[in-house]
């Protein structure tokens, strides 16, 4: 079991909580001189330790956890790349696990720095657009659930106590029941394709799309119950998030609602239980609850109450043209937002087998690997002519959770070489073979050499260099 050395974490704790060492060692029942030597890395923190963090200052865990570097160290190592700073993986990994609070602050500055790139590409007129008072406000909104591990303990548990009073797959007629009776609300059906939900305050009416299923209709209806009964609630999370733009706010809060509604048609310990009875198998669950594929996967993706932890998921859902429109979290996989994507991962192949359900075992260069199951989606009006909106979504998880999957009958977990090696983004991807990549990686030269091709293209030297100009 590899050593959790945490000497800065276990500092900068006791300074924010104004501590001396002798204090902090008489509240964790230890000698100051072993505190000490902790700080100094000379011990590491053992779980015991860890344990009497917790109970004494009720610190969340995933403070002092592994996974949290593995969460930082992709968009460093991103961040230090694009400026050529000439920082080995050792260096990038010792300041993800010592220093979370300087790595954060150094992407921090690297996405300030890219915003700004942008707005002097908007005023130099190098591409076209209106510039607006914030940039990409939806990153601020993802990384507010990826940072919460996409789980919000406050609105799952105030859902599930609606939830679990109804019938599972069959939500919608006690939903349409409870807006009546408890806000006067009646629920009435358009015809109107492309507005999925409006309410009306001064008719009391919400006017849903005909054209939903019975399932979408609830999701729909528990959105509106959500910003009706818990919007004081709604509006103080995202008042505490400090978005920093009304547009990043709404799209909180409309995230919050959609995140109580998900909660609320699919309560947390009857979902669950039937997650874990039926091998998490996604079809299975997406006809006992009566929602879509997508839903369902999301759902999953959310499972991590303290007494009773899902499959630490990963979630995403891209179109064609590799845009991530969504990308939650309970996990420590982590795509950069600045290297981008890779083709060889079964999330882009799903499109090629339309409706089936494919998966691979994918490995990360740092030789993690994971289970991934992909298929696509769609959404849509219905009828001749009308517009259809296209998906490959992919749930994710650790290889060590793999066996509690249905998925993964048939693979041989004891051979992980046979994984297909894939990567954050080829700017940033190390693999020195990769017959897919599209682009060098970013601080290393590339070996030209006019006397020889390669079947990998942009072949580079060894070893992370900075690329100086002559």
């Amino acid at each position: 079991m590899k050593k959790a050395f945490m000497g800065v974490r276990l500092r900068r704790l006791r300074e924010e909580r104004r501590l001396s060492q002798a204090a902090l060692a008489r509240a964790l029942e230890l000698s100051p001189s072993y505190l000490n030597q902790m700080e100094r890395n000379q011990r590491p923190l053992t779980v015991p330790v860890l344990l009497k963090l917790n109970a004494v200052f009720g610190l969340d865990v995933q403070l002092f956890s592994e996974a949290e570097e593995a969460r930082l160290i992709p968009d460093l190592r991103a961040a230090l790349m694009d400026q050529r700073a000439d920082a080995s993986l050792a260096e990038i990994r010792e300041i993800a696990a010592s220093m979370p609070g300087v790595a954060r602050a150094i992407i921090a500055m690297k996405s300030q720095l890219r915003d700004t790139a942008e707005r002097l590409d908007l005023v130099s007129g190098h591409i076209t657009g209106e510039m607006g008072a914030t940039l990409a406000p939806f990153e601020s909104v993802r990384d507010y659930f990826y940072h919460r591990r996409n789980h919000v303990a406050l609105l799952d548990d105030a859902a599930e106590s609606i939830g679990r009073g109804l019938r599972p797959g069959r939500m919608a007629e006690g939903l349409a029941d409870r807006l009546a009776g408890r806000h006067g609300i009646r629920v009435a059906l358009d015809n109107n394709a492309s507005t999925l939900r409006r309410h009306d305050p001064a008719s009391a009416i919400l006017h849903l799309s005909a054209r939903l299923s019975p399932g979408q209709r609830a999701f729909q209806m528990a959105t509106q119950i959500g910003l009706l009964e818990h919007g004081a609630e709604i509006d103080r999370l995202t008042d505490e998030a400090g978005m920093d733009s009304d547009e990043a706010r709404n799209l909180l809060r409309i995230g919050l609602a959609n995140y109580f509604a998900g909660a609320l048609i699919l309560p947390y310990r009857a979902f669950f239980e039937a997650a874990e009875a039926e091998r998490y198998d996604i079809e299975l669950l997406s006809r006992r609850f009566g929602v879509g594929f997508e839903t369902t996967c999301h759902r999953l993706s959310t499972l991590q109450r303290p007494d009773a932890r899902g499959v630490p998921f990963f979630f995403i859902r891209v179109d064609r043209a590799g845009n991530i429109s969504k990308r939650q979290s309970a996990t420590d996989f982590h795509f950069s937002r600045i290297g981008g994507s890779c083709p060889l991962w079964n999330v882009y192949e799903a499109f090629s087998r339309p409706g089936e359900v494919l998966t691979q075992v994918a490995q990360m260069p740092d030789g993690r690997s994971y289970l991934w199951i992909a298929r696509t989606v769609s959404h849509g009006a219905g009828g001749y002519g009308a517009p259809v909106k296209r998906f490959s979504v992919a749930l994710g998880c650790d290889l060590a959770h793999a066996e509690r999957l249905v998925y993964s009958r048939g693979i041989d977990m004891r051979q992980p070489d046979l994984a297909t090696p894939i990567g954050a983004g080829c700017k940033i991807c190390e693999r020195p073979a990769c017959p897919q990549r599209a682009f060098p990686m970013t601080g290393r030269r590339v070996q030209a050499d006019p006397q020889r091709a390669n079947f990998s293209p942009y072949a580079a030297e060894t070893g992370l260099r900075n690329v100086k100009s002559d």
